[in-house]
């Protein structure tokens, strides 16, 4: 090969891995109100809203063909508003919902078989942020003040409480967000120090801390095969690999903010919110290439979520949401 040859192939491989291909979206579905989390089971697409709703949709049918409804409240001056579900879940035939309450409080509800049956009442007087399913009977939730619950179903009864601090520190960060792991037995929690902390399910302990990678709040965490993945305030994008206990960020250079981050199943491709403009960069978490950059999301990020290593939904503030195919299809 003569050297200009040898020159065009490398100039060709840079260009390959500094530039990502632009994608719009293949298909864009639209909710009855601003999408708060997404989840996607049995080929039917489930959105949380802000507007007392749970929409399920066919993965052919850009417009819901079933709503889950929940009941409005009154807000601090006595009038009727809509209630804001922050997340939700989907086991089998029940979808566990995290929903807004009166007077701040939150509440956790399972709907099955067309009922809506209150788990965890506003008269509990809980900030609760998250909560998700382990198995049939029990389900996994936190508050804003980094306190976590294991609840069981059945007996209606917490089996365990801890606060999600490490020994050493005196004071909770404000919780932010968890993700669990392929069994359920291992939950990484993110708060507004930056630092993860890895709850082992079955223990209700703190087992370790993944520290002084994200300086500030982490919106975001994804846990795939051994692999984490964050979204921070600082403009940092971190993946952590448990195997390897190897770590690196990849930084934003034009925006503060990374609102939102996801992992492929496999762990190989991860995607974050990376400019102003909304757009969401995937790239390579072993070669941290970047490979797509996936326009037109119309509002600052709520969720990304791969459903296999072609396939993305990115949800926003809006009542749109995105579907790309990064195979182009």
């Amino acid at each position: 090969m003569n050297k200009k040859v040898s020159l065009f192939f490398v100039s060709l491989l840079l260009t390959i891995n500094v530039n990502a291909i632009d994608l719009i979206p293949t298909t864009i579905y639209e909710a009855t109100g601003g999408v708060t989390d997404i989840v996607i089971d049995k080929n039917r697409i489930f959105v949380s809203t802000s507007t007392s709703s749970v929409d399920i949709f066919d993965l052919n049918d850009t417009k819901p063909i079933k709503s889950i409804k929940v009941p409005q409240i009154k807000d601090f001056m006595g009038d009727i508003i809509d209630t804001k579900i922050y997340n939700l879940d989907v086991y089998k035939d029940k979808v566990l919902l995290t929903s807004q309450g009166i007077k701040g409080f939150r509440e956790i509800n399972i709907y099955s078989n067309g009922t809506l049956e209150t788990v965890i009442s506003v008269k509990k007087k809980m900030f609760i942020s998250k909560a998700k399913f382990i198995n049939e009977d029990k389900i996994l939730f936190s508050l804003l003040g980094n306190e976590m619950y294991l609840y069981d179903l059945k007996s209606k009864k917490i089996i365990w409480k801890i606060d999600v601090k490490p020994n050493d520190a005196v004071f909770n960060s404000t919780f932010s967000d968890f993700a669990l792991n392929e069994d359920k037995t291992i939950a990484v929690v993110a708060d507004e120090s930056g630092d993860l902390k890895i709850v082992d399910i079955n223990k209700g302990k703190v087992i370790k801390v993944l520290a002084n990678k994200n300086l500030d709040k982490v919106f975001k965490v994804d846990y795939k095969n051994n692999k984490i993945i964050t979204a921070g305030q600082d403009g940092r994008c971190v993946i952590y690999n448990t195997k390897t206990n190897k770590d690196y960020f990849l930084r934003k250079k034009d925006w503060f903010l990374i609102y939102g981050a996801g992992l492929s199943p496999s762990g190989k491709l991860g995607a974050f919110s990376s400019d102003e403009n909304n757009n969401v960069t995937v790239f390579n978490t072993n070669t941290k290439s970047k490979l797509f950059k996936l326009t037109q999301n119309p509002m600052t990020l709520s969720s990304i979520l791969f459903i296999s290593e072609d396939e993305i939904f990115v949800t926003t503030d809006s009542n749109k949401f995105n579907y790309y195919n990064l195979k182009g299809k």
